[in-house]
């Protein structure tokens, strides 16, 4: 199907991207406030509208209003279509609760839902609490906020109480799946906790991967907050510096160390010139220690142009932790055989392999 993305740029909406691609499944137009303008001819030539952007600062007003004029902007593109075109709309389990954000998002899911009597399909998505890599602090989520804050060596105050959270992956999943459900509403379910224990958590975190020491990543909540977490390090606390051990024998060095869960480390060589990877991952850690040979790593982030390099060696030892959603390589740059170990924190499941085909060498966009 072809699906417009409105907010494709924000935060909920560069994962909704992400995973779509991914799956390779729709054929995704990307709609920011850059091409805005061009909304009813877009969604003129497609399948399905998935309604991402939003207004979540500002005055009472700005996003009261915001909201509801995006989403009306959203059904006159619609209307316009002079087709049944399938609306989803990331909606928020705020809805109706009577603060100017939950009146606007009450208002725009009115706005959308009205599309039902002219013949167009319409599913509420009602989201809790979304967190994620990338995520703006002060502006998506606290957790985005404790993040920088335990990154930055502070410790936020905390007013502690039980809270719902969904990685926004999971966030994204629930918006592509209904984009093809006979369901008129969804309401994905996120995992309880406190708002104090994810703060500890983050130190936990923090204490552990400072010394390259990866921490226990034995549920799929701790392994998304450590997603979410170790993104904010990136790339500046790239490479990894491993300690070397040497004496008459030659040299030891200690290239991972984890505290619980799964794990899986493989090894390759690679002669010179040759690159490897050329790919990313949605939730698996993956970490590149090169021990013998000089490389190139490389990464980037998707749909966006930068591209990030690491020039390592095997005579000082380093490793570097390939963040989710960015495309990365290696190259071998030496004279002689790259000797390169790599690891994850998960085993390979060729029916979930997590590993998705492409280059770091493209422009942003695709």
């Amino acid at each position: 199907m072809r699906v417009v993305l409105t907010g494709a740029s924000g935060f909920l909406g560069w994962h909704t991207r992400l995973r779509a691609h991914a799956q390779g499944q729709h054929d995704v137009v990307a709609v920011t406030r850059e091409n805005w303008a061009d909304l009813s001819a877009l969604v003129g030539s497609a399948d399905a509208v998935v309604h991402v952007a939003g207004v979540n600062r500002g005055s009472d007003d700005e996003v009261e209003r915001g909201n509801i004029a995006l989403a009306e902007d959203v059904a006159a593109a619609v209307r316009a279509a002079g087709h049944p075109v399938r609306v989803v709309y990331a909606n928020s389990i705020q809805d109706g609760n009577g603060t100017p954000y939950g009146t606007g998002k009450a208002a725009a899911a009115s706005a959308l839902t009205a599309l039902r009597a002219e013949g167009h399909a319409v599913v509420d998505v009602r989201l809790p609490n979304i967190f994620g890599e990338h995520g703006r602090p002060r502006y998506n989520s606290f957790v985005a906020t404790f993040v920088h804050a335990v990154a930055a060596g502070e410790s936020p105050e905390v007013a502690d109480r039980p809270v719902e959270l969904l990685h926004v992956q999971d966030a994204a999943q629930a918006l592509l799946d209904a984009v093809t459900t006979d369901a008129e509403r969804l309401d994905p379910r996120g995992t309880e906790v406190g708002v104090q224990e994810v703060l500890d958590l983050l130190h936990e975190f923090e204490a552990s991967y400072s010394t390259g020491e990866f921490p226990d990543l034995s549920t799929p909540f701790r392994i998304a907050l450590f997603n979410t977490y170790r993104a904010a390090l990136f790339p500046q606390r790239y490479p990894v510096l491993l300690q070397p051990h040497s004496d008459a024998r030659g040299t030891f060095v200690e290239t991972v160390r984890s505290r619980g869960g799964e794990g899986q480390s493989s090894i390759s060589t690679t002669v010179p010139g040759v690159t490897r990877g050329e790919h990313y991952h949605l939730t698996k850690i993956e970490r590149f220690a090169v021990v013998q040979g000089r490389a190139t790593i490389a990464l980037r982030r998707m749909f966006h142009d930068e591209v990030v390099e690491f020039a390592v060696s095997g005579e000082a030892p380093c490793a570097v932790d390939m963040p989710t959603g960015w495309a990365h390589n290696i190259t071998n740059t030496g004279d002689d055989v790259l000797l390169t170990q790599f690891w994850s924190h998960e085993l390979f499941r060729p029916d979930a392999p997590d590993t998705f085909p492409h280059p770091v060498a493209q422009e942003a966009g695709a």
